[in-house]
């Protein structure tokens, strides 16, 4: 099995969610949140707070991590993508768009699923109600859920 580990981390503060518009490579034209590769001699919690930095131009202290999620895609099941989520509830600066992602805030009810990757819809809801989680996704070849499994953990 050929495993990558990455990050996710989103923001949520004051009854919103701070999402990007991908305006380059992998996820392209997707909203998502902020997060990439683990650097060598980095941990998960430091790749997380690196890479919002890098695309959203904030800084974060306290991140939790809330959920691990396992994406394939049919025919490469042996390529895993290990996503392991994070929620920042407090930021220092100003989220700015840079090269990579256009940042912008959503309130708890306007979060644009339908531009968001398909398995955003069923894990979103327990990343916003502060519950921890593991999952896997299968996509197909137009990025489409075919198959998944979520649950709640301790």
């Amino acid at each position: 099995m050929n495993r990558k580990i990455l990050t996710l981390c989103l923001v949520q503060k004051d009854g919103r969610v701070l999402l990007g518009m991908k305006k380059r490579g992998f996820g392209m034209g997707k909203w998502n949140g902020f997060g990439g590769k683990v650097d060598a001699g980095e941990t998960v919690e430091e790749a997380a707070k690196r890479e919002l930095f890098e695309e959203a131009g904030i800084s974060v202290v306290n991140i939790e991590k809330l959920g691990v999620l396992d994406f394939s895609w049919k025919g490469k099941e042996q390529d895993v993508l290990e996503v392991n989520i994070f929620k920042a509830t407090d930021f220092s600066g100003q989220p700015i768009e840079g090269e990579e992602m256009k940042p912008r805030w959503f309130g708890i009810n306007e979060i644009p699923f339908e531009k968001m990757w398909p398995d955003d819809k069923f894990w979103f809801p327990l990343f916003l109600e502060n519950k921890k989680f593991i999952g896997k996704f299968i996509f197909d070849e137009h990025n489409q859920v075919i198959g998944h499994e979520l649950k709640e953990t301790n």
